[in-house]
């Protein structure tokens, strides 16, 4: 049985050259077919397979490198690039930031990415993702053409901060977690908005009522801090500036801030741990439990254009309002219910808290601008508040309990 040699490892100043015109010429491309087809054209004519591989290796990992340090982590790059270019983008993206990572101090990990050295380091990782995966050397080069130059054009993102001068605080208690976890489940699974809204409605004074307990039974932790944390969600089009209402809706009854940026499809949540465990669970089930409320609105309403984008972007808001509104209510609740078995020494320590959120906030964002929506569809706007005030909070309370 016979085997195809290796090709020869290609010239260092030859390689060099290669990836500075491909880094060029893909911070320049927009990602049309044509763009990119010209691209490929311009690099093929001047090398061969084996030095755009050597030189696309370098070219991905030269521009990751910079993104650490000007406020992305690894799993912010896969967020937006998958949205930018789609999922079929991400197995190769994970290897090279696994590539990337190899060149990192040892603490250096990659948390919420999925991603590992599978390849032999000795070759150009680029010629052998392209084996594995059937590709031309053509067809691989227009991958990393994209990749490259979005990653290039990533703007810097404000610090994350949660280090060791922020809030002291580990986040909610996983047996509570598990528990408001199998409430939103529920409330995604089930086919009747009452019950959904009811459950969602529990999950949140559930969080509410442990974060309240944990600062009642230990509220040193965090007063003193200089900053809090953050965390970072990422939405998925269409209709992302009226899902980011509903982000700030949820941040807002649970005492933390939140700061969108349009142009990433990003909001950033300031606030305790525990409160931001509760914001990303209670997002999360709720965007999916208004696009199936909405998808249901649109088949059954006998309104004239329930299925247009108006119609869509004005339920989702008023939904995200509507549904903040009662979010607040059971909050509330909780709070009053904890004030009266903790005692007035509650308050001023939750005061305290607030204020170290708000400094947060304007310390990454000093120069934050309030966005106002319109409505220009009522239909929409109605169908929205009557799919998020279907059941009272009192109804799925005693229900649950």
């Amino acid at each position: 049985m016979t085997q195809t040699p290796d090709p020869p490892l290609a010239d260092a100043g030859t390689v060099a050259s290669a990836t500075a015109l491909l880094t060029e010429l893909a911070a320049g491309c927009r990602g049309a077919p044509d763009d990119v087809a010209r691209v490929r054209a311009l690099l093929a004519d001047r090398w061969g397979d084996a030095v755009l591989d050597a030189a696309a290796d370098r070219a991905l990992l030269d521009a990751v490198d910079p993104l650490w340090s000007r406020g992305w982590t690894p799993r912010d790059v896969v967020e937006v690039l998958r949205r930018r270019l789609g999922a079929g983008v991400v197995p190769l993206l994970g290897d090279v930031l696994a590539a990337d990572a190899r060149r990192r101090p040892a603490g250096w990990s990659l948390p919420g990415v999925d991603a590992g050295v599978w390849w032999d380091a000795g070759r150009p990782l680029v010629t052998q993702w392209r084996t594995v995966r059937g590709l031309t050397g053509a067809e691989a080069l227009g991958w990393v053409v994209h990749l490259v130059g979005e990653a290039l054009r990533l703007p810097p993102l404000p610090a994350v901060a949660g280090g060791a001068e922020a809030a002291d605080d580990t986040g909610a208690d996983p047996r509570v977690l598990a528990r408001v976890r199998g409430l939103l489940a529920k409330a995604e699974s089930t086919s009747f908005p009452e019950e959904a809204e009811a459950l969602s409605a529990k999950a949140q004074e559930l969080m509410a009522r442990h974060a309240l307990e944990r600062v009642a039974v230990d509220p040193t932790p965090g007063t003193g801090a200089s900053t809090a944390s953050t965390r970072r969600l990422w939405l998925d089009a269409p209709y992302t500036s009226a899902k980011s209402s509903l982000v700030h809706q949820v941040a807002v009854a649970n005492r933390c801030r939140a700061v969108s940026l349009a142009a990433l499809d990003l909001v950033t949540v300031i606030g305790w741990p525990t409160d931001l465990d509760t914001v990303e669970l209670l997002v999360t089930s709720l965007l999916v439990q208004a696009g199936r409320a909405m998808a249901a609105a649109g088949s059954r309403s006998s309104r004239a254009g329930s299925r247009t984008r108006s119609f869509r972007h004005a339920f989702l808001l008023s939904y995200a309002t509507r549904i903040g509104e009662r979010l607040r209510e059971a909050g509330a609740a909780a709070e009053q219910e904890a004030v009266a078995a903790a005692g007035d020494a509650l308050l001023p320590v939750l005061a305290a808290r607030g204020e170290v959120v708000e400094r947060t906030t304007t310390q990454l964002f000093p120069r934050i601008t309030t966005k106002r929506f319109s409505v220009g569809n009522a239909a929409g706007w109605d169908a929205g508040r009557e799919a998020a005030d279907a059941a009272s909070l009192r109804v799925g309370r005693d229900a649950l309990e």
